[in-house]
């Protein structure tokens, strides 16, 4: 019996890596998939990569707080004022968990296609969630308006959402975020009683051309994409109309 009892974890374990082994196996052979597939359309993977990195989650929410600066009553600031929300947001919403999941991964000894995996991608979302966490509180004890809050708050919960969404199926944290993107813009229009309409036909727009970057490069299906977007809109839009 004891040596049954010793044997099952182990079990246990080395089924577990062997299933992370075969995802890895699996995602590296949808990537070659993708280059035997659009070797008639070669211009296409540079594209669908450098649209991902524009889009990458964590810059979104310093484009939200850049665009309040430009296009709403905020912009009457001073400078000084609007500099120091801008590196403060920069710091802790894509410095800070960008170099903190780099080197995580790096102890790891892990490649970016091991963030690819479902069972990998924990630690990142609490790195992200931790820096957002922080981003928030430290504009709470500077007094810093609610609208700027409303996007940092969103931005966290988007991606608590999508940790916790990750528990049970892999979820698109790009389409994710650019969901809450447009989620915020409708409610903002709302709550400031303009018209976005420009605004949001065009982020719906970009929102398409990212899910479809992110299926060309293989890296999520179209249900993963699906599910992101819609948890992005919801939580983009109760966040900000509760803040």
């Amino acid at each position: 019996n004891s040596g049954q009892t010793t044997k099952s974890p182990l079990l246990t374990t080395h089924c577990s890596l062997l299933t992370a082994h075969y995802s890895l196996l699996t995602a590296h052979y949808s990537l070659l998939t993708t280059h035997y597939s659009l070797k008639k359309l070669p211009y296409l993977l540079p594209i669908a990569r450098t649209l991902s990195i524009l889009t990458t989650p964590f810059y979104l929410p310093l484009v939200g707080i850049l665009a309040l600066f430009l296009f709403t009553y905020l912009s009457m600031l001073p400078l000084s004022y609007k500099l120091m929300v801008v590196v403060l947001t920069y710091a802790f919403t894509i410095l800070l968990p960008t170099l903190s999941i780099h080197y995580f991964r790096k102890w790891q000894g892990w490649t970016t296609l091991h963030l690819n995996v479902q069972a990998n991608r924990l630690v990142p979302y609490l790195i992200a969630i931790v820096s957002y966490w922080l981003c928030l509180e430290i504009m709470e004890w500077l007094h810093i308006p609610h609208f700027m809050l409303a996007i940092i708050t969103a931005a966290l919960f988007v991606q608590l959402s999508c940790a916790l969404i990750n528990c049970w199926c892999k979820v698109s944290v790009h389409t994710a975020a650019i969901g809450g993107v447009v989620g915020c813009v409708c409610m903002f229009s709302l709550i400031l009683n303009t018209n976005a309409l420009w605004w949001i036909v065009s982020l719906v727009i970009l929102s398409g051309m990212v899910g479809t970057a992110r299926m060309i490069l293989r890296v999520h299906t179209l249900g993963e994409i699906v599910i992101g977007f819609v948890t992005g809109f919801t939580v983009g839009f109760v966040v900000t109309a509760l803040s």
